[in-house]
């Protein structure tokens, strides 16, 4: 049995503010609760890992390596306030509008499962027991697909999203107002369901 339980946050409109398609590091702005709401990841054992699509190397509008870039740039800023992501994970990918090599039907480009199996399998991450937060459709199919929790932020294009999964049967299992409202919840589940599991293994 994997151990760990991770919270994955989805990048752009969910820990940093949605610019489009972010080309410059003058456009990275996290939002202003993003290094709470990570120490509080931190603090509860659960790993804090970023999975995000970046199609925009696809489209040539950037490279890999600015990608790395920016995610050292937020690793950075977020160590400074006592914050640790565990992990980044991006797709660099897009099945039509990809140039080259980018150009690809992917197992990594969300809502596909690709990244977190490859987070699961390096950092020990048992899925069923973990939660993944973002601002699309696709990151609350994509924890209904790998038996997460999926939780939907009114960040970024989040207000437009819920307002999209009306009516299409598509659940999330808390829509939050922003990143720190999402994982306060989280830890509440996730003590729930430890207390469970526990409450469980003592009747047998």
């Amino acid at each position: 049995m994997k151990k760990n339980a991770a919270v994955f946050l989805d990048r752009d409109g969910t820990i940093v503010e949605e610019v489009g398609y972010l080309d410059s590091l003058e456009k990275l702005i996290l939002f202003p609760h993003t290094a709470k709401a990570i120490r509080t990841i931190n603090e509860s054992g659960m790993r804090a890992v970023v999975i995000t699509n970046q199609s925009g190397v696809a489209r040539g509008y950037f490279k890999e390596d600015f990608v790395r870039t920016v995610h050292r740039h937020i690793e950075k800023t977020l160590r400074e306030k006592g914050a640790v992501i565990d992990g980044f994970y991006y797709c660099p990918h897009h099945p039509t509008e990809g140039k080259g090599e980018y150009l690809a039907s992917c197992k990594c480009r969300k809502p596909e499962p690709g990244m977190l199996i490859m987070a699961a399998e390096e950092m020990d991450i048992d899925l069923s027991l973990s939660y993944i937060l973002g601002d699309m459709i696709k990151d609350i199919v994509l924890a209904g697909r790998v038996g997460a929790k999926g939780i939907l932020v009114r960040t970024g294009y989040g207000s437009a999203t819920e307002k999209e999964i009306i009516g299409q049967g598509i659940k999330p299992a808390y829509i939050a107002e922003d990143i720190l409202d999402a994982v306060k919840w989280i830890i509440e589940d996730h003590q729930r369901r430890a207390m469970l599991r526990r409450c469980g293994r003592q009747q047998k």
